[in-house]
């Protein structure tokens, strides 16, 4: 071993230090960039040179540059994100329910349903005076436009959820497609041995994105190719992608929107995230306060109309509904077309013909307060504010468990970043020190010049 080996050991230093500084560098560029990790030089003596004294070190040399990665809470942010992801879409879509109902307000259906009974009692103390017959057929007409709204806003919220299934799957298929074109990229730069950590930075982070939206599992093969799973099903297996894609059905004669494999009939059951919480919102929060709304409706059109039909009119008439019995949804339900043709509605009966016989009228009045719904537990009212109570407890139930996920998503994510986020202050102590190492491994090799030097001038001397 000689003074050119001793110019080796300085230059295979220079270019260590000098790679560490890039890659310093490099960090403190990206310390804000999303998904980032940062990068470390892994550094280690070279071979030594074996010599009739022993072994001579030759140096030091860069072996990789590797990212600092946690696993374990990468995984864990992704599984916390699905909940997040649920639980937030939820909150969404709770608190348009509430905005539908708007309660408590003037101009809600609980209001409207006390001025319809109030106009029933003023009817039953007036039975023959025309004013009244108009409140009451005014304040129904009021009530039943309520009704009318609230269905149709509801059934409005569902088609709006249902018209986000496209957005989703679009998103996936935009994400997968991502995650695929990655694989492909990665592959073809890490085939030399050169680990491509950016766009390894870049798929998490696309899979991260990915995981609020839908159930996935990953694992990557020995190519470096992650396979992403929906269930059983890979999504993406190396540079080839299976889109999903939301199909029309006809669902109890409503068109809605079924998430299927691409070309196929096969369904997805294996769902999590907001998609989760999509379909749910659309096939069971909705039709659940459809349902209520429907019961409701068609309880006040049965109670009214039995009662009303024990009624007689002055010229003899009996039997006459109130409301249209076909109609008992709150959509549909209406007044008695029967009613409503004649002018002066005189077809409205109070009591049994008389013009001072209110009686039946003011059993319809009290209806409000008489319980006659869940096995005769419950008044039209009280099922009516049951329901309201019902969106706000599930509202209040959605806020706090997003609230409770975000904090979770974000305890993680700071103990992520603690792993493999960029330190500013950790990455200036490693610059300077490898400034100072840079700087040593120039002077050996201006040291090793210098004696050679020397060599070469005792050759001339000599001569």
């Amino acid at each position: 071993m000689g003074l050119f080996q001793g110019l080796e050991i300085g230059r295979r230093a220079l270019l260590t230090s000098q790679m560490s500084l890039q890659t310093i560098g490099h960090n403190i560029s990206n310390v804000n960039t999303p998904g980032y990790s940062r990068q470390r030089v892994n550094i280690a003596s070279s071979t030594p040179i074996s010599n009739t004294i022993g072994s001579i070190g030759s140096g030091v040399q860069a072996t990789e540059i590797v990212q600092i990665r946690d696993l374990f809470l990468g995984n864990q942010f992704r599984q916390e994100s699905k909940s997040l992801g649920e639980w937030s879409y939820k909150e969404k879509v709770l608190s348009q329910v509430e905005s539908v109902f708007n309660e408590p307000s003037n101009q809600t259906l609980s209001n409207k349903m006390t001025d319809f009974w109030d106009a029933w009692d003023t009817f039953s103390q007036f039975p023959d005076d025309p004013t009244s017959r108009n409140g009451l057929v005014s304040s129904t007409s009021t009530m039943l436009n309520s009704f009318h709204k609230l269905s149709n806003d509801v059934e409005s919220l569902r088609k709006s959820i249902d018209a986000d299934m496209n957005n989703y799957t679009n998103e996936i298929n935009r994400l997968t497609g991502e995650v695929a074109r990655l694989n492909l990229q990665i592959k073809s730069l890490e085939v030399g041995g050169v680990t491509a950590n950016d766009l390894r930075d870049n798929r998490d982070l696309i899979l991260d994105n990915l995981s609020s939206l839908v159930d996935i599992n990953t694992n990557e093969n020995q190519n470096g190719d992650m396979v992403v799973y929906i269930g059983s099903m890979s999504v993406v297996n190396g540079g080839d992608a299976i889109n999903i894609e939301a199909k029309v059905a006809n669902v109890n004669g409503k068109p809605t929107h079924k998430l299927v494999w691409e070309g196929t009939d096969v369904e997805l059951n294996n769902t999590a995230g907001q998609l989760k919480a999509l379909i749910e919102s659309r096939d069971v929060i909705i039709p659940k306060y459809v349902e209520k709304l429907d019961t409701l409706a068609a309880t006040m059109v049965e109670q009214v109309n039995a009662i009303h039909r024990q009624g007689t009119t002055k010229d003899g008439q009996t039997g006459i509904d109130f409301f249209d019995p076909s109609k008992t949804t709150a959509e549909t339900i209406s007044v008695n077309p029967v009613i409503l043709a004649d002018s002066g509605y005189s077809l409205i009966v109070a009591g049994e013909g008389e013009a001072s016989d209110g009686r039946f009228a003011a059993q319809i009045a009290k209806l409000s307060n008489t319980n006659v719904l869940n096995n005769d537990s419950t008044s039209l009212n009280d099922f009516y504010n049951s329901i309201i109570g019902a969106v706000g407890v599930e509202a209040h139930e959605a806020t706090s468990f997003a609230a409770n996920y975000e904090l979770l998503v974000q305890q993680v994510e700071f103990a992520k970043e603690s792993v493999q986020g960029v330190s500013l202050d950790e990455e200036m102590t490693n610059m300077i020190k490898y400034q100072h190492a840079y700087d040593a491994a120039a002077r050996v090799i201006t040291t090793m010049d210098q004696a050679l030097d020397t060599v070469l001038s005792m050759g001339v001397v000599g001569r």
